[in-house]
C-alpha cells in the first residue's frame, strides 16, 4: 500500500468526500490525488485563492470557506 492524499469538501448528503476528479487521456473521470500532504495543501489554497479572485471581480455569488475542506490520508492498493 502507498500513502496518498485527497482533498475532501464537506455535503450535506454525503459528508466527507473528494469531489475533485479530472479527466485521464481515455476520457475517464478520475479522483484527484496527491503523493504528498503538501501538494493537497497547496492544491487547496490554489482552489481558495482563486475562489476568493472569483467572487471579488463579481464572477460568482458566494465562495467557498476553507471549513468546508480537509486533507485527508488514504490508503492505495499498489497491484
Amino acid at each position: 500500500m502507498i500513502t496518498k492524499y485527497e482533498v475532501q469538501h464537506y455535503t450535506l448528503c454525503d459528508g466527507w468526500i473528494n469531489t475533485w476528479t479530472y479527466y485521464d487521456d481515455n476520457g475517464n473521470e478520475v479522483a484527484d490525488i496527491y503523493d504528498t500532504y503538501e501538494e493537497a495543501e497547496k492544491a487547496l489554497d490554489y482552489f481558495l485563492d482563486q475562489e476568493k479572485k472569483a467572487f471579488k471581480r463579481g464572477e460568482i455569488d458566494s465562495m467557498y470557506e476553507a471549513d468546508e475542506f480537509r486533507i485527508t490520508e488514504i490508503k492505495e492498493v499498489v497491484q
